[in-house]
């Protein structure tokens, strides 16, 4: 076997790792952003003469999460896949290179 097919299953490992790299880095919130968005919402309930509670806080947070979680699980799912196929690829190619 050559090492044009170890090169190309490496390419697809290296291209999901970067993709799911990129879906976290994504994520429409960060842990560091948190303080911030607290801030805001703070000022935003001050602002609308209504009170900032804790809870709706945390709902809002959890909200945000689930939203990413849903991003990164497809991102892990499409990951998961496309090295799964590389995987086989080169091991069909090992196997008629070796038959």
């Amino acid at each position: 076997m050559n090492n044009s097919e170890y090169n190309k299953a490496e390419n697809a490992v290296n291209n999901v790792e970067n993709s799911l790299q990129n879906a976290t880095d994504k994520a429409q919130w960060k842990i560091n952003e948190l303080a911030d968005k607290a801030k805001d919402y703070i000022n935003e309930k001050r602002n609308n003469d209504q009170e900032a509670s804790q809870e709706d806080w945390l709902d809002r947070v959890k909200a945000n999460v689930s939203d990413a979680w849903e991003d990164i699980k497809d991102k892990a799912d499409e990951a998961w896949e496309k090295t799964k196929d590389a995987a086989e690829d080169v091991k069909a190619e090992w196997n008629k290179k070796t038959n």
